[in-house]
């Protein structure tokens, strides 16, 4: 044991040190291994915080690690649902060897009258959905709130996973939310678009306002054989889940998966009264991503908007090969002064649904000004790029559709998507000058 750590190993408090970058436990004293159920700190090698102190298989969304700085100390109070403790968390970051380090200094306040009655109180699932909901709406968004919220749910109802479904476009159900205890394997990622037919049993259940409790998973193995090797592939024994509806229509369903015998009905009800929650909180995060996409999105063409570009060429990889097509609609101002700003939308409708023939299929299309769009190809390959501007220009001279090109390719855009967007630049201006001096049309006009 590190010297420095010796301070902390008879104090009454609860005191964790753990790595802010690999989470790995560096030390605990002998408070808080006990009520952790351990008697040395081997115990905790190799080991996660956020596996031996929430059962968790992946650090906590209300994990407060980036928050922290050092010589200053962040205090707040925590309920841990696994242990049935309230706590006074006073955390702080110093750095050792190398290594930045959260120091963690827990009082224990469940012992007092207060809390006690406060404990009692979270036997009544009344008071543990308030607490759940209480935690979740602490998050700044409606996308952590619901991961916040089945997390708490999971560790307080004793689940080995909790997770959301939603009702896909084909008709499918897509896994789109998951907390797993600790040493439980996700499923998420197996269970996207998962076939109808195997919970059109729980669907029709839901059509009559039902939930839907499996005591053992064997029952159904005459009865639904497609949904029985679903269930026993995640090893699931037995199963609680309720629907989720959004104006009277079932759009999806959340549940637990093998929770304690003794409570798997009654968590049944606690997951009914919490679902008005849970469908809000999906109709809050469909409004914020729609609004999100609104931002982004060119409402003429249905293409991205310059805010969109930029967003975008900020997650390109660095040194991978792009080719930028940079398109100006010759005449574009004409046309609106002559004709009007319909016949104008006419004319970029045009340009745009070129742009999208030949390009996108597989790449990114912008609206980065009046007349001017963008084809983006990050990862394409030189002969491919040119073989589409090829294209363009033929569906262009097919569709007579007047628009000044410039293209660019690099193999390796290390020096920055901004180069190549100012080479493609370039040869549009050049293009366009050409096209005027071959029309003999005024540009000016």
């Amino acid at each position: 044991m590190e010297p420095i750590w010796g301070f902390f190993e008879n104090m009454n408090e609860l005191v964790y040190v753990a790595d802010v970058d690999t989470y790995e436990f560096i030390y605990m004293n002998k408070r808080a291994l006990s009520i952790c159920g351990l008697t040395s700190l081997e115990q905790t090698r190799g080991k996660k915080c956020y596996e031996v102190l929430q059962n968790a298989s992946a650090p906590c969304e209300i994990c407060n690690n980036r928050e922290l700085v050092p010589g200053q100390f962040k205090e707040w109070r925590y309920y841990n649902p696994v242990y049935n403790r309230h706590t006074l968390v006073k955390d702080t970051l110093i750095e050792l060897d190398g290594r930045r380090l959260r120091i963690e200094i827990a009082i224990d306040i469940s012992a007092d009258t207060k809390q006690n009655e406060i404990i009692r109180d979270y036997q009544n699932k009344e008071a543990l959905i308030n607490e759940a909901l209480r935690t979740a709406m602490l998050a700044s968004d409606p996308e952590t709130s619901l991961k916040i919220a089945i997390e708490y749910l999971g560790k307080a109802l004793g689940g080995e996973r909790v997770y959301i479904f939603e009702k896909n476009a084909q008709g499918g159900d897509d896994n789109t939310y998951e907390w797993v205890a600790n040493g439980v394997s996700p499923q998420k990622d197996n269970l996207q678009n998962v076939p109808p037919e195997v919970c059109e049993g729980w669907y029709r259940a839901f059509a009559d306002d039902k939930c839907v409790v499996i005591d053992d998973t064997e029952d159904v193995r005459t009865k639904n054989p497609l949904q029985y090797e679903m269930l026993k592939q995640q090893d699931i024994s037995s199963i609680t889940v309720v629907p989720l509806y959004e104006d009277g229509r079932v759009i999806g369903f959340y549940g637990v998966d093998n929770p304690p015998a003794e409570s798997l009905h009654y968590i049944s009800n606690m997951l009914q009264i919490m679902g008005h929650f849970m469908e809000s909180l999906l109709k809050m995060r469909n409004l914020v991503k729609n609004l999100e996409r609104m931002s982004y999105l060119d409402q003429l063409t249905q293409i991205g908007n310059r805010y969109a570009m930029v967003k975008y060429t900020e997650g390109m990889r660095p040194g991978e090969s792009v080719g930028i097509v940079y398109g100006d609609i010759t005449g574009l101002k004409r046309v609106n002064d002559a004709e009007g700003h319909e016949a104008g939308d006419h004319l970029i409708l045009a340009a745009s649904a070129c742009m999208k023939e030949a390009f996108g299929d597989a790449y990114e299309l912008f609206r980065i000004g009046g007349d001017e769009l963008l084809a983006i190809c990050a990862g394409i390959g030189e002969t491919e790029f040119r073989e589409r501007v090829a294209r363009l220009r033929k569906i262009m001279a097919d569709s007579s559709v007047n628009m000044a090109v410039g293209a660019d390719w690099e193999k390796d855009s290390e020096a920055g998507v901004s180069v190549v967007l100012a080479a493609a630049e370039t040869q549009m201006y050049k293009d366009k000058a050409a096209y005027y001096q071959r029309t003999g049309i005024d540009r000016r006009r």
